[in-house]
């Protein structure tokens, strides 16, 4: 499949609480990461795509997924042309890649993510 889903993401009003629901029910482990304005916890199955946890002010609770792209301009314009409204981006993650955040044409959120080809993940 092309742009397979690449990263999974929960916004949460409890971290905590949502970490330790997770590693129980599924032995997720997290690394806790301080970006400056919140702390991001992410976390890497055996398989399939990881994912990070965090919490903002004034966000509802909810997954989130991205979807990987080439381009994340180009992506970003067809998506627009297609019917989606853009959320967020497109915008960068230093050192590891650029996302937008769409509300897809029936109301749905979904992200794009163009990773930096010289990042490598740890």
């Amino acid at each position: 499949m092309s742009n397979p889903f690449v990263h999974l993401e929960l916004c949460t009003s409890d971290t905590q609480k949502a970490k330790d629901f997770y590693s129980k029910l599924f032995g997720w482990q997290f690394n806790d990461n301080d970006m400056g304005s919140m702390i991001y916890s992410t976390f890497k199955p055996s398989e399939g795509p990881g994912g990070g946890v965090y919490s903002m002010p004034n966000m509802p609770t909810a997954w989130l997924a991205y979807v990987g792209v080439d381009d994340i301009n180009a992506s970003t314009d067809k998506a627009k042309s297609l019917g989606a409204t853009v959320l967020n981006g497109p915008a960068e993650i230093p050192n590891v890649g650029w996302f937008t955040v769409l509300k897809d044409p029936t109301g749905a959120p979904i992200a794009l993510f163009q990773p930096n080809p010289s990042h490598r993940p740890a």
